[in-house]
């Protein structure tokens, strides 16, 4: 039996934690689909992500080596982000949970819809 109890290390919590919020995967996939990025590019692909979640997802990112951020010593700093090796081998995995996304969203969208109505 699998222990996923909070009291030791689970790796499931561990990585869920985060990768499990609102905008981490979203950063990723958007790294993936245009390559290296400036911190405006992404904000702007993400145009509902705020200036603050955003730097604080690519950070938390960064600290878990799933993506790089490079700094250009130039007046004024250019900083680029980019998927790591790490990141890079996530992507097939969230490609399979994203194509499950859309294989099921109207069920999913459906199902919520009836449950409202039943608990009405």
């Amino acid at each position: 039996m699998h222990d996923f109890s909070p009291t030791g290390r689970c790796p499931i919590r561990e990585v869920l934690s985060r990768l499990g919020d609102k905008w981490s995967l979203l950063v990723l996939l958007t790294l993936h689909a245009n390559g290296v990025m400036r911190f405006s590019a992404i904000q702007r692909s993400l145009s509902d992500i705020s200036q603050r979640m955003l730097t604080v997802t690519l950070r938390t990112l960064e600290a878990d080596g799933l993506v790089a951020r490079q700094l250009h010593a130039e007046v004024p700093p250019r900083v680029e982000y980019r998927l790591t090796e790490r990141g890079e081998s996530l992507l097939p995995h969230i490609d399979a949970l994203v194509e499950w996304a859309g294989d099921n969203l109207e069920a999913i969208l459906s199902d919520r819809t009836k449950s409202r109505a039943l608990s009405r």
